[in-house]
């Protein structure tokens, strides 16, 4: 249980975390308190909303949305620019309705449930603050690597602040009972990390990574040639006929960014990028002294523009075992594959293949 925050104790928080701020006239002592006669408070969380809209500061602190929704509608706006600004002091017309069992995971600071009426439902307006982040939510607009700093600064200022975990940040999306599905949408970067999807378990970790360190901490951003690392391989084996140039379909993968090497799976990375690694094989069925060719080629709208030298896998006695060096650049637009060729006469069986490589994926 926490007493909300008074105008003097958000300034100190939001400035020791790096968030700049600027102050709407009269902030402090708006709310919809003394209209509802429901004091905001005790608090329990942050709920993280987006606008699914543009310039929404007058219809956030004044407009509401009509008599039935009165304004404020956050206690704090974050608008594109990553400067913050505080709306209200007092209780919002943000969370609506929830169920005891969301807010009790909240106030816990536990995963989320799904909703369970049964535990009864709630107004979740009395008990956490809430944050507009300016977006369309329509999955396609972008929120700029300066403004998703500042979300995550401003969470982990407030959860600093009450003495909460990171498990106090919840979304719309985890506690609405009319299935909102705010915040989402992609985000430019964050410190080393390029581009990826909003969702609030990597806010979270976010936030938790900002509370693991003094409020004066910020996470690294020069760019130093930090690789990606990609590791591949197959859900189960398969047979391979003789003669043949084939490729080798990844189906299993762990990544650093999941889905980064294509969306083909036989694709293992797509440029510009360069790459070091290995490819580790074991191969059934060939005959001792025979031989498996292996080669990268390189491929451009689906036509292969480039085929490196292959390097020979010979078989022995009792299973074939070999670990084969990859290490190249892929230009603009090409996507590199490992093709395997059975030079013996019989049909052998690839029993696993493995691929770990580091990427530096260039601009």
């Amino acid at each position: 249980m926490s007493v909300p925050m008074t105008g003097a104790q958000w300034r100190a928080a939001l400035r020791a975390e790096g968030v700049q701020f600027v102050e709407l006239e009269g902030w402090t002592g708006r709310g919809r308190d003394e209209a509802t006669g429901k004091p905001f408070g005790p608090v329990y969380g942050v709920l993280n909303h987006h606008t699914a809209g543009v310039d929404s500061l007058n219809l956030i602190a004044y407009r509401g949305q009509g008599a039935a929704v009165p304004a404020p509608l956050a206690h704090a706006l974050l608008p594109k620019d990553g400067i913050v600004v505080l709306v209200a002091g007092g209780r919002a017309n943000h969370a609506g309705t929830t169920t005891g069992n969301i807010l009790g995971a909240i106030v816990a600071e536990r995963s989320i449930p799904r909703p369970d009426r049964a535990s009864g439902v709630v107004d979740a307006n009395d008990a956490l603050y809430g944050l507009e982040t300016e977006n369309l939510g329509d999955g396609e607009d972008v929120y700029p690597r300066g403004q998703y700093d500042t979300l995550v600064r401003f969470n982990t200022a407030v959860c600093r602040h009450h003495g909460w975990s990171a498990g106090s940040a919840a979304g719309h999306l985890e506690t609405s009972l009319e299935g909102k599905p705010d915040p989402a949408g992609p985000v430019e970067g964050y410190g080393r990390r390029g581009r990826f999807q909003l969702t609030m378990n990597q806010l979270r970790a976010d936030v938790g990574e900002r509370l693991a360190h003094a409020a004066s901490w910020s996470p690294a951003t020069e760019e130093d040639d930090m690789p990606e690392y990609v590791n591949l391989g197959l859900a189960r084996s398969y047979r391979l006929a003789s003669g043949l140039w084939d490729d080798v379909q990844f189906t299993k993968e762990w990544a650093d960014e999941p889905g980064h090497h294509a969306e083909n799976s036989a694709t293992f990375v797509k440029g510009p990028a360069r790459f070091t690694g290995t490819l580790s094989l074991r191969l059934e069925w060939l005959p001792a002294g025979e031989v498996v060719q292996v080669r990268m080629s390189e491929w451009e709208g689906g036509t292969r523009v480039h085929d490196h030298p292959p390097h020979e896998v010979i078989g022995t006695e009792g299973g074939t075992y070999s670990t084969v060096p990859l290490t190249k650049r892929v230009g603009p637009g090409r996507e590199m594959r490992v093709e395997l060729s059975n030079q013996a006469g019989g049909e052998i069986e690839v029993a696993s293949v493995v691929l770990s490589a580091l990427v530096w994926v260039e601009s």
